[in-house]
């Protein structure tokens, strides 16, 4: 079968209503009109002025229908797009350390956008960066030698990108975000489990919230350095857990 359009299938609903109605009524003054004549109370012109009214109900039904034009799809709702306030963003990252703790660490310059045209953004595209230089772990020999060729290599690869490709609601108000990241010009699928937080409007504009979580393997990247301990394990773990809070203005 093929897929109904709810608009339509709406707008030809109450036409048949409409049509429905103005049969109705006809029946009920031809009715009428026939009764009082036989009693001799109705005169012919009004009569002739009750039948002229029942086929101008038929003339607006037409009407309605050519306005409504129910035979041309419905126009689709123009693209929405939404840009991050990065004042009320943050992108950050945990790392297990010595297999005993965790290390924690954000990334301070990113930007991002998405574009949806149904209001339960099941059609959203979606598009991040991140400055990699922008790491911050709250220790300057640590950052410096995570923007190393041991990790990032910021200088040679100096963002990292993430395009989706589909935004599946999960219930409620969760999502699943597919799509593909690439750091060090390594690109590998991923799914970010995402929680809307909601839609607000506030006087500079329509804001809206997502919080989004994934674990990569850094090794799949190439950010490959590694130690092992005396005890076993390594002293940076494979698994990076990452965690993505945006709050997004709609935009033009």
């Amino acid at each position: 079968y093929g897929k109904v359009n709810t608009g339509e299938a709406l707008i030809k609903a109450m036409l048949r209503f409409h049509l429905l109605s103005t049969i109705r009524l006809y029946i009920n003054l031809k009715f009428i009109i026939k009764k009082q004549l036989m009693k001799r109370k109705v005169s012919f012109g009004i009569f002739t002025a009750l039948i002229i009214f029942a086929g101008f109900a038929f003339k607006v039904s037409d009407k309605k229908a050519d306005m409504l034009n129910i035979n041309n799809p419905i126009l689709p709702v123009p693209n929405t797009t939404w840009v991050i306030d990065k004042a009320h963003s943050n992108v950050k990252f945990a790392i297990t350390h010595m297999v005993v703790s965790e290390v924690e660490g954000s990334f301070k310059l990113f930007d991002g956008t998405m574009e949806n045209t149904k209001a339960d953004f099941s059609d959203a595209k979606i598009s991040f960066t991140v400055d990699v230089a922008s790491i911050n772990t709250d220790n300057e020999m640590r950052e410096n030698h995570l923007k190393g060729d041991d990790f990032f290599n910021a200088e040679k690869y100096p963002q990292m990108k993430f395009v989706s490709t589909a935004f599946t609601p999960a219930g409620g108000n969760k999502y699943k975000l597919a799509g593909n990241l690439t750091i060090r010009d390594v690109t590998k699928p991923v799914v970010f489990d995402v929680t809307y937080g909601g839609t607000v409007k506030a006087n500079n504009g329509e804001m809206l919230g997502f919080k989004a979580k994934t674990t990569i393997d850094r090794l799949e990247y190439g950010l490959k350095w590694n130690k092992a301990v005396e005890a076993g394990g390594m002293v940076v773990s494979k698994e990076v857990d990452i965690t993505v809070n945006v709050e997004m203005k709609k935009g033009a």
